[in-house]
C-alpha cells in the first residue's frame, strides 16, 4: 500500500502541472483569431482596389479641371487684351480721359506761368488779351466742366507762386471772363448775346479789381474816380460858359457807362482774335461766327 501511495503520488502531481485547464475558464482564443483572420484577407485586397479607385478618379477630375481652367484662360486672355487695346485707341474712354487732363493742367501751368512772369516784369498789358484764352480753348475741346477745372487748376497755382492777390486779380479780370466765354461759345450762343454776358462778366471783375485795391491800400478808389470825373465835368462846364455842376449820381451813371464801354470794346475785341486763332488751329466747325467775319476768314 505505501508502494502504491508512492508511485501514484508523483504521477498526481505529474499530472497536476501538465493538465489542461478547464474548459470553462480558457478563453476562446479560437474564435478571437478566426474573425481577425478573416476579415483581414477580405478587407486587404477591397480596400486595395477601392483606394486604387478613389485615387484614379481624383486624379482624373484633377487634370479635366486643370484643362478647363487653361481653357478659359486661353479664351479670356485675347478677349482682356482686345480691352486693353481698345482703352488705349485714340477713341478709348481712357484715351480721352488723361488726354482731357494733360492739355487742362498744360494750358494752366502755361497761364499761370506767364500772368506771374507778367506781372512781375510789368508787361501785363501786352499779353492782358491772352489769358483767358486756354479757358476758352478747354471749354470748346473738352466741356464747360473742363474749362472751370483749368480755371481752378490756375488760381490755384498763381496762389502758391504768387500769393492770394494775384490769383484773386486773375480770377476778377480774366477767368471769369474766359470762363463766361467759353460757356457760351460751347453753347453754340450768337455773337450779341455772348458780347452781352462778357461786358457784364468783365465789369463786374474790374469793379471787384478795384474794391480789392482799395482795401488793401486803405484807399476809396471809387470815391477817388468820381471825384476826379465830377472835377473835370465842371471845369469843362465852366470852360464853355455852363454855371451848372453835374451832380453826383450823375457821376455814377456816367461812370458805369464808361466801365460798360470800356469792358463791351474789350470782350469785342476778343471775341474778334479768338475767332481768328481758333480758326486756324481748326476748330472752325465749334465755332458760331457771323456771316461778315465767315466771309472775311
Amino acid at each position: 500500500m505505501n508502494l502504491l501511495k508512492i508511485q501514484h503520488q508523483p504521477l498526481f502531481f505529474h499530472i497536476s502541472r501538465t493538465a489542461l485547464p478547464r474548459p470553462s475558464l480558457s478563453p476562446p482564443i479560437l474564435h478571437r483569431i478566426e474573425p481577425k483572420i478573416h476579415f483581414k484577407s477580405a478587407s486587404t485586397p477591397l480596400c486595395k482596389f477601392q483606394c486604387f479607385k478613389v485615387s484614379s478618379i481624383s486624379k482624373f477630375e484633377a487634370s479635366v479641371y486643370n484643362n478647363e481652367e487653361e481653357e478659359e484662360e486661353e479664351e479670356e486672355g485675347p478677349a482682356d487684351a482686345s480691352v486693353e487695346f481698345e482703352d488705349l485707341a485714340p477713341n478709348g474712354v481712357v484715351y480721352q480721359s488723361t488726354l482731357r487732363l494733360v492739355e487742362c493742367a498744360m494750358f494752366a501751368a502755361v497761364t499761370g506761368l506767364v500772368y506771374f512772369l507778367s506781372n512781375s516784369l510789368a508787361i501785363e498789358n501786352y499779353f492782358g488779351c491772352f489769358f483767358a484764352l486756354p479757358t476758352v480753348i478747354s471749354s470748346m475741346r473738352w466741356g464747360v466742366a473742363a474749362g472751370r477745372k483749368q480755371m481752378v487748376a490756375t488760381v490755384m497755382l498763381l496762389f502758391v507762386l504768387a500769393g492770394p492777390v494775384k490769383a484773386l486779380n486773375f480770377l476778377l479780370m480774366h477767368g471769369i471772363l474766359g470762363l463766361t466765354m467759353g460757356t457760351l461759345w460751347r453753347l453754340g450762343t450768337n455773337w450779341g448775346l455772348s458780347i452781352f454776358l462778357g461786358t457784364i462778366a468783365r465789369s463786374i471783375g474790374a469793379v471787384g479789381y478795384v474794391l480789392t485795391t482799395s482795401f488793401l491800400i486803405r484807399e476809396n478808389i471809387l470815391a477817388l474816380i468820381t471825384i476826379n470825373i465830377h472835377a473835370s465835368l465842371t471845369f469843362i462846364f465852366a470852360a464853355m460858359g455852363i454855371n451848372s455842376a453835374p451832380s453826383m449820381n450823375f457821376i455814377y451813371v456816367l461812370f458805369g457807362i464808361l466801365v460798360l464801354l470800356n469792358s463791351g470794346s474789350f470782350v469785342f475785341l476778343l471775341h474778334l482774335l479768338y475767332s481768328v486763332f481758333l480758326t486756324r488751329l481748326g476748330m472752325k466747325a465749334s465755332l458760331r461766327l457771323p456771316r461778315w467775319l465767315e466771309k472775311a476768314i
